[in-house]
């Protein structure tokens, strides 16, 4: 496959069609079959902390690249206006640094957005957590 359209859904539907990226929005997710041909099921969330998503006359470049560790062709390609980049194959090494890499940053991500705790609210926090009230 070297190709992927675009086509704007709301549900994804249970059946792919093959060098169809389905998106949908409402549920922040892009799916599609993976593009070795193994027919197996990619389906990725989106979102600043996940995938991102861009369009650019009606081609889709998804970020970061799609490694298909779990399944059994381990395919690993870049989606970049519709078109299918392949990459390097990874070790069992780098696919596990990887995937830290990506907890570390939905962390960060995620912390960044954490609403800030007065300093009363985090005394009293504090003091919760001392009598064994919250964790």
């Amino acid at each position: 496959m070297k190709h992927l359209a675009l086509q704007h859904v709301q549900y994804v539907p249970k059946q792919l069609e093959s060098g169809i990226l389905y998106v949908s929005r409402e549920f922040a997710v892009a799916a599609h079959l993976c593009a070795c041909g193994c027919g197996n099921k990619v389906s990725v969330p989106l979102g600043q902390a996940e995938w991102t998503l861009s369009e650019r006359d009606g081609r889709a470049t998804l970020r970061p690249s799609i490694g298909n560790w779990q399944l059994p062709c381990r395919s690993h390609y870049l989606i970049t206006d519709g078109r299918i980049d392949w990459a390097t194959g990874w070790s069992d090494e780098q696919i596990a640094a990887g995937r830290q890499t990506e907890e570390r940053r939905r962390e960060a991500y995620y912390k960044a957005r954490e609403p800030r705790l007065g300093f009363a609210a985090r005394i009293w926090a504090a003091l919760l957590k001392f009598l064994g009230l919250r964790k």
